[in-house]
């Protein structure tokens, strides 16, 4: 044999030319370019002991491809193939997905949703696609319905939180590493991110009586506060060699040069102000009763803040209690978000959720990605900044498809609807502008079989402007 021949040898076989060990021609060409449901026939018939050596054999491209079309584990495997990195991800959003469908405990996942969101860490920055799971498990969670003061410092010490707002990396210029840095041409220096969206966002509200100096100053309190090792997902270290050593004055308040108990006596002095038990009590009456919450709400809200030390059970009890939350003003007041509406649907139509991974695909299309809002601000709940007409077109078609059986992973029975599906969906009368709307849909769609006029029926009603409304 001479070396030409050797050459061709030795080199590995073209990509499907490896495919072609385990499938035929009309099954490779389908996989490529066949319907969704025929390549969804042909993975799931692949001998089980197989799929490994299929899936490595397939063209990374193709691979992608599929992942639609896959069953759960297949998906898995190809993304421990292609980007295990993904898999993380992908977890942590079907995981949310399932307890807001499923958990028995509605309000705790609401909050959930909600201090996750005012606390918000946005998930495509770089490590903190490993660390916001544990963020939202240990930082959040456990004390949707405890101490704020507790919340507050399980965000401030949380890595995810540290590294979103580049804290981590914070040097004051009182401290022995800016000393050391000293004529260097490259040094790290105080970064007032995380002091900034404290007071902005987290605590005091824009309006919250604060100042650029009182900005450097909670900087300067938190140098310091760091990742131990944070390529790796670490814990939260304190490194008093980034610390500013010199005193602070923070809203009136003088903070001694202490260490690490400066950071922490930061957040004593905030979570105990007037001002941040105001901006706490809007952003939850925002949340749960109106886009603009009545001001005396706010206010009986704010007290129990400062009497009950910023219980937030307590909290929430004066404004479940209050007569606002059950006026006639307020009811129907809210535009449920893309997440909101999504899954309020799943749950009014009782569906069987055995995936939730094109649902969360949907959820992100109609605006709202899990976990990716990359401002600080985290996503509104105001109306305004969720409907206008193409986004109630695209929860139209998205409620159509879900009541068709058009979305992945989950199966809607119609059947189970009553005489009065609207009613049932609503748990309400539909409004007469609504019952026009579905009447005339109806009659222009002519459904086939009754089955098909079910699924229209509970498209429409999901679709409504009248399913929009918490």
């Amino acid at each position: 044999m001479n070396s030409r021949d050797s050459s061709q040898e030795a080199a590995p076989p073209e990509p499907l030319e490896r495919l072609r060990r385990y499938l035929d021609e009309n099954r490779i060409q389908t996989l490529r370019q066949g319907s969704r449901a025929d390549k969804e026939a042909i993975l799931a018939a692949l001998p089980p002991e197989q799929v490994d050596s299929i899936l490595i054999a397939m063209p990374p491209a193709l691979r992608e491809k599929l992942m639609p079309a896959a069953p759960p584990s297949m998906r898995r495997r190809i993304m421990l193939l292609d980007a295990p990195q993904r898999a993380v991800t992908y977890d942590l959003w079907e995981g949310k997905t399932y307890r807001a469908i499923y958990s028995d405990r509605q309000l705790a996942e609401v909050l959930d949703d909600f201090w996750f969101n005012h606390f918000n860490v946005f998930l495509d920055k770089g490590q903190d696609r490993y660390m916001v799971p544990q963020y939202e498990r240990e930082a959040i969670r456990p004390h949707v319905l405890g101490k704020f003061r507790d919340l507050l410092e399980a965000t401030a010490k949380s890595p995810a939180m540290l590294f979103f707002l580049d804290n981590w990396e914070s040097v004051g210029p009182h401290s022995r590493a800016a000393e050391r840095a000293n004529g260097k041409t490259k040094k790290r220096g105080l970064n007032e991110n995380y002091a900034r969206e404290l007071m902005e966002l987290h605590t005091l509200g824009v309006n919250g009586g604060y100042s650029q100096k009182d900005v450097i100053e909670v900087a300067r309190c938190f140098s310091g506060w760091t990742i131990q090792q944070p390529r790796l997902g670490g814990e939260f270290a304190f490194n008093p060699n980034m610390h500013d050593t010199g005193a602070k004055f923070v809203l009136g308040h003088k903070i001694q040069a202490g260490g690490m108990e400066d950071g922490e006596e930061v957040l004593d002095i905030l979570a105990r102000h007037p001002a941040t038990a105001k901006h706490i009590s809007f952003q939850l009456a925002q949340r749960f009763v109106s886009d603009n919450p009545p001001e005396a709400l706010i206010n009986r809200m704010a007290r129990t803040f400062l009497e009950k030390d910023g219980d937030l059970r307590e909290v929430m009890k004066t404004m479940l209690d209050s007569p606002e939350f059950w006026s006639d003003a307020q009811y129907l007041a809210k535009i449920k978000t893309p997440f909101e509406m999504a899954v309020s649907a799943v749950r009014a139509l009782d569906a069987d959720v055995d995936e939730a991974f094109a649902l969360t695909n949907r959820i992100a299309s109609l605006g709202q990605p899990l976990y990716r809002k990359q401002e600080p601000t985290g996503y509104s709940s105001v109306a305004a900044d969720w409907m206008n007409s193409a986004a109630l077109l695209a929860r139209l078609n998205f409620s159509l498809a879900l009541a068709r059986n058009q979305v992945p992973g989950i199966h809607v029975d119609t059947t189970r609807l009553s005489a009065n599906p609207a009613r049932m969906l609503l748990m309400r009368e539909p409004s007469a502008q609504t019952v026009d709307a579905m009447r005339q849909a109806l009659d222009a769609q002519k459904p086939k079989t009754a089955e098909e006029g079910r699924q229209y029926l509970a498209g429409l009603v999901i679709g409504s402007p009248d399913f929009q409304r918490h």
